[in-house]
Order: C-alpha cells, then sequence, then structure tokens
C-alpha cells in the first residue's frame, strides 16, 4: 500500500470508530444546544486552540459570523488568535496565560468556550476553561482524549479517540465544527 492509500485508510478507521461512538452523536448535540442557548440569551461563543486547533477554532468562528452555507444574520463568536494580543500576553504574563486574558476580559456567564487541545492537556486552553468555569461560562472541549484535564473541565466533551498523530484528530474536528455549526443554525431557525 502506498502513503496516499494508507493516509485513506488510516483517515477512514478513524472516522469509523468515532461515528461508532455513541457519545459522538450526543456531545455534538449538546454543544449545539449549548451554543445555541448562549446565542438565544445574547451570549457569544469564544473559541481558542493552539497551532492546527487554533485554525480550527477560528474557522469555527469565521463561520459564526461570516455564513456557513447559507446567507444569514451573522452569529456571536470570537476566537483568541489575535497575533498581537497573544505576543503582548506571552511576553507580560507567559505563554500559557493567552487565551486566560481574554476569556476573563470578554468571558460572560451567558458565554460558551470551545476549546480546542488534541492532547486535552495544552496548558494555556486549560486555563482558559477553568477560567470560563469560574466565570460561569458552558465548557465545550474538543480532544483527542475522553479522559484529560480539558475534560475535566468540560461541560461536554466532544473527544476523537485516536493514539496516532493529531491529524486525524484535527480533521474529526473540524467535520464536528461542520456538524455543529448546521445543527446550530437549525437550532436557531436559520
Amino acid at each position: 500500500m502506498n502513503v496516499i492509500e494508507h493516509s485513506l485508510a488510516q483517515a477512514k478507521s478513524v472516522m469509523e470508530r468515532y461515528l461508532s461512538d455513541p457519545d459522538t452523536v450526543r456531545n455534538i448535540a449538546k454543544a449545539s444546544e449549548f451554543m445555541a442557548d448562549a446565542i438565544r440569551n445574547g451570549g457569544k461563543v469564544i473559541s481558542c486552540g493552539n497551532g492546527g486547533s487554533c485554525c480550527d477554532a477560528a474557522h469555527f468562528a469565521e463561520e459564526l459570523t461570516g455564513r456557513y452555507r447559507c446567507n444569514r444574520r451573522p452569529l456571536p463568536a470570537i476566537c483568541i488568535n489575535d497575533p498581537s494580543h497573544l505576543t503582548c500576553t506571552a511576553n507580560d504574563f507567559g505563554f500559557e496565560d493567552v487565551f486566560v486574558r481574554s476569556v476573563e476580559a470578554l468571558g460572560k456567564p451567558e458565554d460558551v468556550l470551545l476549546a480546542f487541545s488534541t492532547s486535552g492537556n495544552s496548558e494555556n486552553v486549560i486555563r482558559a476553561a477553568a477560567i470560563a468555569k469560574k466565570i460561569g461560562m458552558k465548557i465545550i472541549g474538543m480532544s483527542r482524549k475522553a479522559d484529560s484535564r480539558l475534560a475535566e473541565l468540560s461541560d461536554v466533551m466532544i473527544s476523537v479517540e485516536h493514539d496516532g498523530y493529531a491529524d486525524r484528530i484535527q480533521e474529526m474536528h473540524i467535520m464536528s465544527v461542520h456538524i455543529m455549526i448546521e445543527n446550530l443554525e437549525h437550532l436557531l431557525g436559520l
């Protein structure tokens, strides 16, 4: 089997395991409900993550404020990914606080934190989730493991059980993001 065939077969295997987990549908539905409730109550979704997970967090926020499949009103979402904020905070407080400062400044009890950490143990994401919990926000965790530090802080955990490289987990995360957005729009009647 060549590299391409092997990669596609592995992606298929990870997806099949993810889809066969009964918690997958239930947790994606619950995450969508949390976001719909937040938006109905004047709240927003704040997303964060590192590296590729930051890209997934940003993709989620831009799909809400822009559009997903069809034109509709913009939905309140923000990704913590401003380079000047990240570098300022990392320089002045440490990299572990780059997300905390924004959640603390912008987060309200009616908001939701969508926290991406492929390992489930990224210190800056964990700290953001801890401060979000202290504020009273709902926390949706996106990770590889259901038994991580992020899972302990999350109100709902969307986990992809895979022991290989992070790319397979991120592929399931972006698929889940798209499904959450589609369901969120449905729940909001858009």
